[in-house]
């Protein structure tokens, strides 16, 4: 697409063309004429669509006619309606092998003892509780700048503090989500050392945690809890020792060259609109075969954001099981949605609608666009470890922190977030590098956006050509180079477990 095109149309089958620039009334489109104004970003009708027939984008449905809509029409919410994937799946029709890589390509990472590579070197304090989020706060604050100015190796000490760990089931869905998450931050490599600090009468009780997942105290793993210690103040002093002892030990660490398929990489987006689906997210998607090709691994979530589209993963699914495990998932968010009395329909945002998207079905289609085109390897539950390189899937909520925090527990050490409407979002232990959709989103939220986007939109650049820039930019950002978002200290609030089940 040229710089003087005011529209983009993604294939010769779709019923919509998306506007480049707001167009006035009585703009051409193709044969036929805009019939009112069409913010940019928004859909526009190539042709009459009777009410009740599908409208395709992306040559697929995203939505049904709620009225007959005239040719040149402004295609919104207004009168495109959602309706409930009703679709026959099929497993491992579409296979695609990954890219191969013409060089073994390495970043500059830190090797642990477990076997696994980190590319940042954290203290972490862990609660099992809120209860137990006040000491944590109180033992990371300690650790300023100054303090830490003799470990340079030690990029922080940071408190995982969340609202949950008790008044939940001790057992199910909720319990075992949270099970998860904290086993896989206390076993991250992104984090030289772990303090876990708990109440004492919770339900999420460390010592089980301990028990189940085979961990083992030493001198860069240790646990207290509260009313042990005996107090606020005590907890607190003695969480400062269990970090003060740590400190030395986690300073020696040292990068050294770590192959790229060590990197596992969440890919993730927030604030999106139109043009994720067309700029970033199919760039992210190529940086993601690009990665696979050399081993590495990319993780994407959010399931209620790939409702719609899932039948395409699944005829990437390495085997059927692989497949009929995604579907079990989308199963189990119907039933979910069902019985809390809402609709998978809810999202989109306001944000995202503003930005021109108007139902789930066109939001998913952008949105697995992140996962590039390599088969998919692997489907997990919300933290669970994600154990076969190559493109995964693991289930979450939309909402980016929750997302985010299950895709570092299952091992993730990097975050890519794609953005169209303007993120400040950023994570630890694992940056987060963020895409804009748009050159203005770039140039507008400059202090926050790692890597420009809109030049495929410009016709400067490429699909592929972004999508290996944001590729160098992992390798880079793995290695050690700070984000914008870690300049801007981001990632100690983002810690967000996913709270499935009552609240008792």
């Amino acid at each position: 697409m040229g710089v003087d095109r005011v529209f983009v149309r993604l294939d010769a089958s779709d019923d919509v063309v998306t506007a480049t620039r707001p167009l006035e009334a009585g703009t051409t489109i193709e044969d036929v004429a805009t019939l009112s104004l069409v913010p940019r970003g928004h859909k526009i009708a190539t042709r009459t669509i009777k009410t009740g027939e599908p409208v395709k984008k992306y040559a697929q449905i995203i939505g049904y006619a709620s009225e007959t809509i005239p040719a040149g029409a402004h295609v919104h919410d207004h009168n495109l309606a959602f309706r409930a994937t009703d679709v026959e799946y099929t497993f491992g029709t579409n296979l695609r092998p990954a890219p191969a890589p013409t060089a073994a390509d390495t970043f500059m990472g830190y090797r642990r003892d477990s076997g696994r590579i980190g590319t940042r070197n954290y203290i972490g304090l862990l609660t099992s509780v809120n209860c137990s989020a006040t000491a944590a706060h109180k033992i990371a604050a300690h650790f300023t700048p100054e303090r830490l100015a003799a470990y340079p190796n030690v990029d922080g000490v940071v408190a995982f503090a969340h609202g949950t760990g008790c008044g939940m089931a001790g057992s199910g869905d909720g319990f075992a989500a949270l099970q998860r998450v904290m086993w896989g931050y206390a076993r991250h490599p992104n984090l030289a050392g772990v303090v876990m600090v708990g109440l004492g009468c919770e339900m999420n009780q460390i010592d089980w945690l301990l028990e189940a997942y085979g961990l083992k105290q030493g001198p860069l793993f240790a646990t207290m809890n509260i009313q042990d210690v005996a107090g606020l103040k005590r907890t607190v002093d003695a969480g400062i020792a269990k970090v003060e002892a740590m400190l030395p030990i986690a300073n020696e660490a040292r990068r050294e060259p770590c192959p790229a398929s060590a990197l596992t990489v969440a890919l993730q987006c927030g604030g999106s609109d139109a043009w994720s689906g067309i700029t970033a997210n199919p760039a992210l998607g190529y940086a993601c075969d690009l990665l696979v090709g050399q081993g590495g691994t990319g993780v994407l979530a959010e399931t209620p954001e790939i409702y719609g589209a899932e039948h395409l993963l699944a005829e990437r699914a390495a085997t059927p099981q692989v497949g009929k495990k995604l579907i079990e998932r989308i199963r189990w968010w119907e039933d979910y949605v069902a019985r809390n009395k809402g609709s998978m329909d809810n999202n989109p945002s306001p944000g995202n609608k503003r930005g021109g998207l108007t139902t789930i079905l066109e939001k998913s289609l952008g949105a697995a666009a992140k996962g590039g085109t390599t088969p998919l390897t692997g489907v997990y539950e919300y933290g669970d470890e994600v154990r076969t390189p190559g493109f995964a899937f693991m289930d979450s909520p939309g909402y980016d922190p929750a997302s985010v925090t299950g895709q570092i527990a299952s091992g993730c050490n990097v975050v890519v977030f794609t953005t169209g409407r303007g993120s400040a979002f950023g994570s630890k232990p694992a940056p987060t590098i963020k895409v804009a959709t748009t050159s203005e989103l770039a140039t507008k939220m400059n202090e926050d956006m790692d890597v420009d986007a809109g030049p495929i939109l410009s016709g400067d650049k490429t699909v592929e050509e972004v999508g290996r820039h944001i590729y160098e930019r992992i390798l880079a950002v793995a290695s050690g180079e700070a984000t914008k978002s870690e300049a801007q200290g981001l990632g100690d609030h983002e810690f967000v477990p996913w709270q499935i089940g009552a609240v008792m």
